[in-house]
């Protein structure tokens, strides 16, 4: 998880922000579900990707894929 985790309450707070109403069963879950999606962009933040083209140089014709799986 995150350094600092995503209370439910500051959940609902953010969620007012966006202007989105959110059921009090749900508090927690929005919570967690944040927390999880956060830790997931910080792995994918700290991964070096300099060599890496971007996507629009990527050609995909002429690439043969092998349907047989």
């Amino acid at each position: 998880m995150t350094a600092v985790e995503l209370t439910p309450p500051e959940a609902v707070r953010w969620a007012a922000r966006a202007g989105l109403a959110l059921p009090a069963d749900r508090h927690a879950a929005v919570a967690a579900t944040a927390d999880h999606i956060h830790a997931v962009v910080s792995i994918l933040r700290e991964l070096d990707f300099g060599d890496t083209p971007p996507a629009i140089a990527y050609r995909a014709e002429g690439e043969t894929h092998d349907a047989a799986v």
